[in-house]
């Protein structure tokens, strides 16, 4: 079985975050990408690929674990636009992706420890992800629950906050 994540010659698109990973983070009202079947909630709602979230309108605290590839700028873009989501993406800090969704306009990143392994539809663990793996906060909530998660990994603050300008 190839679970490669980066060149997954099985077409693939579908892979459930570690539950262990949600929890960490909190409740999530909202999931735009997840899976059709799924043996965990990641958020309250969910959109799946048949809903295609991407084109439908995002409420609450948003948990985007995107199709990973061409269209993962897009995703961003809308958790962007959204301001109050966290992103789980590769971490491919080189590539014009990163610089335009996450350098230039995240609040924070969690670069996570070693490769995570995601799971398959049916609940069972891959192998390990093709990739180091990067948790994105868009909103100063979120970001302060990156840095407060004890995820293994190292959290960095994007944007510098005034705290007396949040008061």
């Amino acid at each position: 079985m190839d679970t490669s994540f980066e060149r997954n010659k099985t077409g693939k698109d579908e892979w459930l975050t570690p539950p262990e990973l949600i929890r960490a983070l909190g409740k999530f009202d909202l999931d735009p990408c997840s899976p059709v079947k799924r043996p965990w909630d990641t958020a309250t709602k969910h959109f799946t690929l048949l809903d295609n979230g991407l084109t439908k309108p995002w409420t609450g605290r948003v948990w985007c674990n995107p199709p990973y590839g061409n269209e993962t700028n897009l995703w961003l873009d809308k958790c962007v636009a959204h301001g109050n989501c966290i992103a789980l993406t590769f971490a491919r800090t080189e590539t014009k992706m990163f610089f335009e969704q996450v350098w230039s306009k995240a609040d924070a990143v969690l670069f996570l420890k070693g490769r995570i392994r995601f799971y398959h539809s049916n609940g069972t663990q891959g192998d390990s992800a093709g990739a180091p793996s990067v948790l994105i906060a868009y909103g100063i909530k979120n970001a302060e629950i990156l840095e407060k998660s004890k995820l293994n990994g190292k959290f960095i603050w994007v944007k510098k906050w005034d705290k007396l300008t949040l008061l």
